[in-house]
């Protein structure tokens, strides 16, 4: 399954009253595609705000969005958590709504060691024939999969990409060791390039709501061996990447990111507490940010 080298971890629209606005959310999903050139868009990931969707939402959401990409665009259904069976079963329950692949979240909380996350993806991997991408973010769970439990893990035959939020350094040393087929995302917008020019295959984004066009002018012009316009890209991208998590002081995803596309005329809604959304100060950050793009 090749997901494609730009991915959105999309948001959840929101009406005012809290509940998912699907209006919007279909006219999001045609932005995401066809403006913004996403190959695949996760579903109920950490920006789509998992962990305030029931798992009705989620269900519901993974259907509808089947349906309104109708193969234009891959759709990844986020099933992880610290819940071992219950993420198996919902990753079944998502494989019955025709998605393309799955991605697993490190579970966070309950701090397991190498092994019980080895066992924790293996168990979840073998409830579903349907592709697998690890997603490593420390900052968020409080451990870290290893590059030895990566690759481990990658040996087993549904397992094909992990997003990795750790280093450049772990990036390194997963593409170094991987087998043929196992493909490494960087889960930083930030760190898109250095990645790429590391071996990484793409990136699972946040700023690509934004300004997804302008970041796979990049990816294709790195790949096509023009660094020097790779790398003018990205300082030109630079400004968004670090303010949508540091607008200016760190405000937790995705509220930065709803904003900005609320200012673009998308009306997502709110987060759901205990998120909120940008102060004032906050809020004329992400305006300067988005009027100099």
């Amino acid at each position: 399954m090749d997901f494609g080298r730009l991915i959105t971890a999309m948001v959840t629209p929101f009406d005012r009253n809290g509940k998912i606005n699907w209006d919007e959310t279909a006219r999001l999903i045609e932005h995401l595609i066809v403006d913004q050139k996403s190959d695949s868009l996760v579903i109920a990931g950490t920006t789509g705000e998992s962990p305030t969707l029931s798992e009705t939402e989620k269900l519901e959401l993974f259907s509808f969005a089947v349906k309104q990409a109708a193969d234009r665009s891959k759709i990844i259904a986020g099933t992880g958590s610290n819940d071992t069976a219950h993420s198996a079963e919902l990753t079944k329950k998502a494989e019955d709504c025709g998605v393309d692949g799955i991605l697993l979240v490190a579970p966070y909380y309950n701090k397991p060691n190498q092994e019980g996350l080895y066992r924790h993806f293996e168990a979840i991997a073998a409830a579903t024939s349907l592709p697998v991408m690890l997603y490593n973010v420390p900052g968020r769970t409080g451990i870290s999969l290893s590059t030895a439990t990566t690759l481990r893990l990658a040996q087993l035959p549904n397992i094909v990409a992990t997003k990795e939020c750790a280093s450049i350094d772990q990036v390194t040393s997963i593409v170094a060791g991987a087998p043929d087929g196992f493909i490494v995302y960087s889960g930083d917008d930030s760190a898109a390039l250095p990645a790429l020019s590391v071996g990484a295959y793409g990136i699972v984004s946040v700023a690509s709501h934004i300004a997804g066009s302008q970041m796979k002018d990049m990816i294709h012009a790195y790949v096509e061996g023009d660094v020097k316009e790779a790398a003018k890209l990205h300082q030109s991208l630079f400004p968004l990447f670090k303010g949508l998590f540091e607008c200016p002081e760190p405000l937790p995803n995705p509220s930065a990111v709803k904003f900005a596309l609320t200012e673009r005329g998308y009306q997502v809604g709110d987060v759901r507490l205990p998120l909120v959304s940008p102060s004032e100060n906050e809020a004329a950050f992400i305006r300067r940010i988005l009027s100099s793009l």
